[in-house]
């Protein structure tokens, strides 16, 4: 049995926009440059592999073993280091005593938040999101060319980085809200604003 474990203290997903009226600036510049760089190499190292495999080499095993390395060493930085240092959230998976399994996720609280910044923001959630998008891409590409052998590895792909994305998506969510409210609210205020702009042109 399963029971998930949120933080009572909620961020939201779309940062850039709720925190222009704060008044408080955040600092811009990147401050963990070695973290960001290894947030995007795994995962872009595995695409380039996986694109450029029958040029690289002619066995593969040796290119399938090269992509499986660099989506689990992607998987564990992305899951354990640059999540916590780049945009301060972290999520797991604990057994308790009794064999119980809990997920936890985490986000920073009260005034830590700021420590957060919002370039390296931009660089962990578009490396988050855009990746697991393509390997879905390579998944349906694979299927079309009917190159079978290779399933294998897209769908370790979306599966490696699709978990990231949505225990990372749970953090910043938490337990007051969930996908689908958080994502009406959104487009609601989208479609609040382009309705007040209509009515002030016209």
């Amino acid at each position: 049995m399963m029971r998930l474990d949120d933080n009572d203290d909620d961020v939201s997903l779309f940062d850039a926009e709720e925190d222009t009226g704060r008044g408080k600036s955040k600092k811009t510049k990147i401050k963990h440059p070695v973290a960001s760089f290894f947030h995007l190499f795994f995962r872009m190292s595995a695409i380039l592999v996986y694109l450029l495999c029958e040029l690289l080499s002619s066995s593969f095993i040796a290119c399938m073993v090269t992509i499986i390395l660099f989506l689990s060493a992607d998987f564990w930085t992305v899951k354990n280091i640059t999540g916590r240092l780049m945009v301060g959230l972290r999520w797991w998976n604990q057994v308790d005593d009794d064999g119980k399994s809990h997920w936890v996720f985490e986000s920073r609280k009260g005034n830590s938040k700021q420590l957060v910044s919002d370039s390296e923001s931009r660089i962990f959630w578009l490396g988050l999101v855009v990746c697991p998008i393509i390997w879905v891409f390579f998944v349906f590409s694979t299927l079309f060319s009917f190159r079978i052998k290779w399933l294998a590895v897209v769908i370790m792909g979306v599966v490696l980085q699709g978990a990231n994305l949505y225990g990372y998506v749970r953090c910043k969510v938490g337990s007051r809200t969930n996908l689908k409210n958080m994502a009406t609210n959104y487009f609601g205020r989208q479609f609040l604003k382009q309705t007040m702009t209509n009515q002030e042109e016209s």
